[in-house]
């Protein structure tokens, strides 16, 4: 299986045999229910949509709800895509898959939305150096010059500037699976 739904429940630690603590992240994945399977033949490629998370009915759409009802479940709150190849298992609309998918898996690449940070300058956002402090330095945590005056007379594309930080869709590749626990998904 290409990939799974999910969400952080927290941190901890985890101790190995030679007693030393490793900080884990503990995500809750799954179950989810495959709601939609796409074929080469009606759609032009191979995936399969999953539902994650109850989300109650009236906050849904007949649209939305009628293909909840055509996988025979309830409204989800999440569903997204994965592509699958000719090598991944075989599953129908309606079946539910669980957190074994990573019983062999040591490593994972994790998607997520990154945590929010608002409008920030450019010493938190790009870890600029800043200004002078002292003697007459005039921009402390300004980005000072952002370009030329005469040729081109305009701010060059990609200029790292103030603005909105974080909130961002980001991903982490190869990200250890200390630890599989089925009853807790």
């Amino acid at each position: 299986m290409q990939g799974m739904l999910g969400k952080k429940v927290g941190m901890t630690r985890v101790f190995d045999e030679s007693g030393r603590q490793i900080p884990v992240t503990v995500l809750e994945v799954g179950p989810c229910v495959v709601l939609q399977k796409k074929t080469q033949d009606a759609q032009g490629y191979d995936a399969v949509q999953f539902g994650f998370e109850e989300k109650k009915e009236s906050r849904t759409t007949k649209p939305e709800m009628g293909q909840f009802k055509k996988a025979g479940t309830t409204a989800k709150k999440h569903v997204r895509e994965f592509r699958v190849g000719p090598a991944d298992g075989d599953v129908s609309v309606g079946d539910v898959v669980t957190v074994g998918v990573f019983e062999g898996a040591s490593y994972v690449d994790v998607t997520g939305i990154s945590k929010g940070r608002g409008f920030q300058g450019v010493v938190r956002r790009y870890r600029m150096h800043g200004g002078r402090m002292t003697h007459g330095g005039h921009a402390r945590r300004r980005p000072g010059s952002i370009g030329p005056s005469a040729y081109p007379a305009r701010v060059a594309k990609g200029k790292k500037m103030p603005g909105h930080m974080g909130n961002k869709r980001v991903t982490t590749q190869n990200v250890a699976v200390v630890q599989v626990v089925l009853g807790d998904n």
